[in-house]
């Protein structure tokens, strides 16, 4: 192998390692990331809202559910 084989197989790995590394920081970069979620839920909400008001009920019945246990259970 060249010399200069050597320093292109360097150059590329370097790169790949760079992009690699990118990446890594892309996914764990939270607040960049909770950006990304919060727009994701309010573009799928303004597509069709349905499956977030039915699961908001059901939390919210979940909740209730749960504090009422809570108040009225002999345990």
């Amino acid at each position: 192998m060249s010399d200069s084989e050597i320093q292109a197989r360097v150059a590329a790995t370097r790169a790949e390692l760079e992009t690699t590394l990118d990446a890594i920081e892309d996914k764990l970069n939270v607040p960049k990331q909770l950006g990304r979620a919060g727009r994701f839920a309010e573009e799928s909400f303004d597509e069709n809202p349905v499956p977030w008001i039915v699961g908001a009920v059901i939390v919210a019945g979940t909740v209730v559910g749960l504090v009422a246990w809570a108040l009225f259970s002999k345990d």
